[in-house]
């Protein structure tokens, strides 16, 4: 159902199914996927590329250009995969010449007045709860959770599985499989019970928690830590992921807790 009293442009190209609800506007360059709805006073700019079975919410905005004074108008694209959720006054700008497109993946939720500025990449499955705001050029992998209120600096990356408290300032790189919280922001224990939801077996999860003491609690350099994991755990996708990660980091990684227990576990 496309109402009349929305604007669509006539070379927008919507699939089958598609509901436009009254006072939206979309441009020329945007395409929509099968059975997608779109609410009221949505604004969808040249360049916007919205999946299947999708929800936006009334205020939000897709593919506006990006807030970057280096942008020199160069045509690039806002992805949205299938079965997103997008919520009320949610902002989604377009990528710049440095990656061409800014992408949010497939079954993610972006609650309320969430800001994705150009260039970031969001995995399948996150959660960006109200009002996090996600600056240039960030990864989040599949499976995130970014708490309300929080602030991510660009060029961050945010590991697969990580789930990170609300308010927090996200300034370095946070690894795979591990909660962060605190100010400044710091390793808070491995994801057990996200891991556990999404059918990591316990033999994994042990893995996990084991690496994470090795790297944030051994007293160890961070180069150091990683060869005592390669050298005493076993090689897994979780190890090899995790390694991996911190091994590429280029703004650092966050910081273990201020303390720890004399058992080596984490101090919460």
């Amino acid at each position: 159902m496309l109402s009349p009293l929305a604007y669509i442009h006539p070379d927008a190209r919507l699939a089958p199914g598609v509901t436009v609800e009254p006072f939206t506007t979309i441009a020329a360059d945007v395409e929509i996927g099968e059975g997608t709805w779109i609410g009221p006073n949505v604004t969808i700019m040249s360049g916007a590329r919205i999946g299947a079975h999708c929800q936006v919410f009334p205020g939000a905005v897709i593919g506006a250009v990006p807030q970057d004074l280096k942008f020199a108008g160069e045509q690039t694209t806002a992805v949205i995969g299938d079965h997103t959720v997008i919520r009320e006054c949610v902002t989604v700008n377009r990528g710049t010449v440095d990656r061409g497109e800014t992408r949010v993946g497939s079954h993610c939720l972006l609650m309320a007045y969430v800001h994705i500025a150009h260039d970031c990449v969001i995995g399948h499955h996150c959660i960006l709860a109200n009002t996090v705001q996600v600056a240039g050029h960030v990864e989040i992998g599949d499976y995130a959770i970014v708490g309300g209120s929080s602030a991510v600096h660009q060029f961050v990356k945010i590991g697969a599985h990580a789930m990170i408290s609300g308010g927090s300032l996200v300034r370095k790189d946070v690894p795979p499989y591990v909660k962060a919280g605190r100010e400044p922001l710091s390793y808070a224990g491995a994801n057990s019970v996200g891991l556990r939801r999404r059918g990591f077996s316990e033999e994994s999860i042990n893995q996990v928690q084991q690496l994470y003491r090795t790297l944030f609690l051994g007293g160890l350099n961070n180069n150091d830590a990683l060869a005592q994991i390669e050298r005493e755990l076993p090689a897994t996708p979780e190890r090899e992921t995790a390694v991996g990660f911190v091994r590429a980091a280029t703004r650092g990684i966050i910081k273990g807790p201020k303390r720890g227990r004399a058992d080596g576990s984490e101090a919460e």
